[in-house]
């Protein structure tokens, strides 16, 4: 009989695999293709550089509704009513999802929700993380749970790096001459996720595959990444040239272990295509 379920957004790029592995519930977000909503995970990404390269225009993206956790909490409840929900949330500052989740939860004293304050690979890390505890001890309370899920939060860092501000700008989450003046020069900010907000902070110049060589190893200096395991996800379009440039600087910096998920379409209709992003947790 399970005792707690893990619950957590398509945005946070548990693919099904690792949900199947976790046994981790997932509510979907949504992707508006010209008034046509679809959940986050029911179409194939190349769908979104498809539908730009053809109208010029990005799809929009929203979090989960209130109903959508309603049909996610219901069908555990039917399924396990003994259970205690834990739902760790995509960011709370970011997108509407964890608020609809706790409207969700009125009068359900079986569901607790905690902001991971991350969003895809960090939140996938936290997420799969917290259900490890879980799987190595089934018997595990969920105050004992809730403070692995604290800890976690607490170390956890992720950042990206866009292959090129298009979409970015395409979005209006960056100026015309801020996206012109990064092509012509090669610029690429990296994102990092800081208490829940997504920041610009450094600018790595060159080419994508040289940037994520330095990036990686600034990182995993800054933050004093657990070289145990290192999580990397990318978009649709990153080249085998980036990828092999990844692999080649994560044996360099000395993880034992790397972890590749794909993005979602919420993340690649805001990342763009080619883009790459990694999550770890800072050392004890």
């Amino acid at each position: 009989m399970k005792r707690i379920v893990i619950v957590a957004e398509t945005g946070s790029d548990v693919s099904p695999q690792l949900a199947a592995q976790y046994d981790i519930e997932i509510v979907p977000m949504h992707v508006t293709f010209d008034g046509e909503a679809l959940d986050d995970g029911q179409f194939p990404v190349e769908k979104i550089r498809e539908f730009y390269k053809s109208t010029g225009k990005l799809p929009t993206t929203s979090g989960s509704t209130p109903d959508d956790f309603n049909k996610v909490f219901d069908s555990i409840h039917e399924r396990y009513p003994e259970a205690h929900i834990l739902y760790l949330a995509y960011s709370a500052i970011t997108t509407c999802s964890m608020q609809s989740g706790v409207i969700a939860s009125e009068d359900r004293d079986y569901v607790t929700i905690i902001d991971t304050k991350q969003v895809s690979a960090g939140q996938c890390a936290v997420v799969v993380g917290v259900a490890e505890a879980l799987q190595n001890d089934p018997d595990i309370s969920l105050d004992e749970l809730i403070k692995v899920a604290q800890d976690l939060i607490e170390r956890a860092n992720m950042c990206f790096l866009p292959d090129n501000l298009e979409f970015l700008c395409a979005g209006g989450r960056v100026s015309n001459a801020a996206y012109l003046g990064s092509r012509i020069l090669s610029i690429h900010p990296c994102i990092e996720i800081l208490e829940g907000k997504l920041m610009a902070t450094v600018k790595f110049r060159g080419k994508t595959a040289k940037c994520a060589k330095k990036l990686i190893t600034e990182f995993s200096d800054k933050y004093n990444l657990d070289r145990s395991l290192i999580w990397i996800v990318y978009t649709v379009g990153t080249t085998d040239e980036v990828k092999e440039a990844i692999e080649e600087t994560i044996k360099e910096c000395g993880y034992e272990r790397v972890r590749w998920i794909e993005a979602g379409g919420v993340i690649t209709t805001h990342g763009g295509p080619g883009a790459f992003g990694l999550a770890g947790f800072s050392k004890k």
